[in-house]
């Protein structure tokens, strides 16, 4: 006779726990799916990206997940990464990077914990050393200027010896 438990001992698996992403509520800044942001992305509070950024984005103490519709051409730096969607470039997570099923990674991943759900697309490198040297931070640049038509550029200023 084969031994079988009864229904109320049977093991249901739970599910997995899940790094929480960045969700509106908190104290979440949101880059929605209509927008387009090319340049450096700094600040002090949580992001949710659902929309395209090409540039950098800074938010060292804070959250980052970038949304299923997220679409990321940048190097990210912060306290915790989650991706749903898309990523091209570095990511730098001072706690924990999580690339979800749904996400895709073209780059290095440098993090103390790193997870890679089942499904996910990767490629790159992952470094977990927790004595590595952190990356340097990026090279400060000029603040950008409102221009007289009140869009922000560049100031640029002529060089003297250059006559």
């Amino acid at each position: 006779m084969a031994w079988s438990k009864s229904p109320d001992e049977r093991v249901v698996p739970q599910p997995e726990e899940r790094s929480k992403p960045a969700v509106p509520g908190d104290r979440v800044a949101r880059l929605g799916p209509s927008l387009v942001v090319k340049g450096t992305l700094a600040g002090e509070e949580d992001l949710l990206v659902e929309g395209r950024l090409d540039g950098e984005i800074s938010l060292r103490q804070n959250r980052v997940t970038i949304g299923e519709h997220g679409r990321v051409k940048a190097d990210v730096y912060s306290k915790s990464i989650c991706v749903e969607g898309e990523v091209n470039g570095n990511l730098f997570g001072e706690d924990e990077v999580v690339i979800r099923r749904s996400g895709k990674v073209r780059g290095n991943v440098t993090a103390p914990r790193v997870t890679l759900e089942n499904g996910a697309k990767f490629k790159g490198s992952i470094d977990m050393d927790a004595g590595a040297a952190k990356p340097a931070p990026p090279a400060s640049r000029p603040a950008a200027q409102p221009t007289a038509s009140g869009a922000i550029g560049a100031q640029l200023t002529p060089d003297p010896s250059k006559g």
